[in-house]
């Protein structure tokens, strides 16, 4: 019994994989980009509300250290009411 080539070509199964390797590394070179959005930028604009914060903050540390601030229980209680009815 003769066994005869025809319609088979030799195959090295590593070049092939190594050859699809490269090809996909040539074509994944894109770079990053990275895109901010317009409102993102514009909360990135508002330094006042920052600073006027910062202001209340310290408003009420200088009125701890003197001992003059007063806490709003009735006030904490009812926030503390409504938020847990509201779940």
């Amino acid at each position: 019994m003769k066994i005869n080539r025809y319609g088979t070509q030799p195959v090295n199964p590593y070049k092939k994989t190594y050859e699809k390797q490269t090809l996909q590394s040539n074509q994944a070179k894109s770079t990053d980009k990275v895109e901010i959005s317009k409102k993102a930028i514009e909360m990135q604009k508002v330094p006042n509300i920052m600073k006027e914060r910062q202001d209340k903050i310290d408003q009420i540390k200088k009125s701890i250290e003197a001992g003059t601030y007063q806490v709003d229980t009735k006030g904490i209680a009812d926030k503390m009411l409504n938020f847990y009815k509201q779940q």
